[in-house]
């Protein structure tokens, strides 16, 4: 018996769901997960489950890593600005980042995208942004899913994340015993914001009475919003570059909880990370998010990066070889501090008053 189309009931598109249109995105991202393909993968859509082969991508006794996180309010950001692409680059940065401070290699990348009605050319832009973020994080993006719920999203608006899977051999894991007192830390600058405490820059935003087309007061010559989507740092290089180099005994990847909370998740309650904020100047973005919002320098340091993205910590006499390791590899890495006994704090600043 053949299926025949009902021209007289009601059907899915009616209820607000385009079929068609889902069947669309797929064909419009073929190619962008298909150039992130990398050994153990062969990115392609439409199955129903994606495939990686850890053999093939060189594995001996491999330890999965699994991250996933979303862009939180950002969105609103990018969709007030009706600019898209940089999401997909901050969706894979802030998974990426994770797995490595378990010292694993990201190697593929599924993503969740949900919205109200499907736009085809805003889907792929979300995804071609995904594709760039995987290529840079060196993991390929095997699959995903795409939802339209209307009702539960407004037409223009959607929800992103996204899930990473890495691996690291059973011998090279990073856990929170290898760090000891003395250890060097290593800060990798970030790019801005990246995507923690958008819902603090969106109210500081709001008592300043700007909108995202507002110049910047930090960057005059872009819109405030353009100058707020700088898509978040992704640290692969950096990291395996230092990895490589036989010392590290921990990374932090610092996202929500900023300078305060996040080192102390790679050292035991008998060490403090004491960083120097005055190695360099507090970036012009802090600056004014600190004197606009009224922030003291606590809620600063908990809430945002202060311009640094990732720290690596590295036993004392692999630093030099460390740093110069993470520097070929073209990130403007520096130091900014050690561990030390700790006396109350489990990170204090010079430079900031913690």
């Amino acid at each position: 018996m053949v299926a025949k189309k009902n021209d007289t009931g009601l059907t899915y598109k009616d209820a607000g769901v385009n079929i068609d249109a889902g069947d669309a995105l797929i064909d419009a991202i073929k190619p962008d997960a298909k150039r992130t393909m990398r050994p153990g993968a062969n990115p392609s859509l439409g199955g129903f489950g994606g495939l990686f082969d850890l053999k093939a991508a060189g594995y001996k006794d491999p330890i999965l890593v699994s991250g996933t996180d979303g862009v939180g309010t950002k969105l609103d950001i990018a969709q007030a600005m009706n600019y898209h692409r940089t999401l997909g680059i901050d969706l894979v940065a802030m998974c990426s980042n994770d797995i490595l401070a378990q010292g694993a290699m990201p190697l593929f990348f599924l993503d969740y995208f949900s919205c109200g009605k499907l736009d085809v050319k805003t889907g792929k832009d979300i995804v071609a942004g995904i594709a760039d973020g995987c290529i840079e994080a060196g993991c390929a993006l095997i699959g995903g899913e795409t939802a339209e719920m209307p009702g539960t999203y407004d037409d223009g608006k959607y929800d992103l994340a996204g899930f990473c899977v890495g691996a690291v051999e059973r011998d090279q894991i990073i856990t929170k015993g290898m760090t000891q007192l003395g250890d060097v830390i290593i800060a990798l600058p970030s790019s801005g914001v990246h995507a923690n405490g958008f819902s603090l820059v969106r109210k500081i935003m709001e008592v300043e009475g700007l909108d995202v087309h507002s110049p910047a007061p930090f960057a005059k010559d872009q819109p405030l919003g353009m100058a707020l989507l700088a898509p978040t740092r992704i640290y692969t290089d950096a990291a395996m570059a230092a990895i490589d180099t036989g010392g590290v005994t921990g990374i932090a990847h610092i996202t929500g909880g900023g300078l305060i909370e996040n080192p102390p998740r790679v050292y035991d309650d008998t060490l403090a990370a004491h960083l120097n904020m005055t190695t360099r100047p507090l970036p012009p973005l802090f600056q004014w998010l600190q004197s606009a919002g009224g922030l003291s320098d606590y809620e600063l340091a908990r809430t945002f990066n202060c311009g640094v993205g990732m720290l690596i910590f590295v036993a004392e006499d692999k630093a030099k070889q460390a740093l110069q390791a993470i520097q070929e590899t073209g990130e403007d890495a520096y130091i900014i501090g050690q561990l030390k006994t700790r006396e109350e704090a489990a990170v204090t600043f010079d430079g900031l008053s913690v």
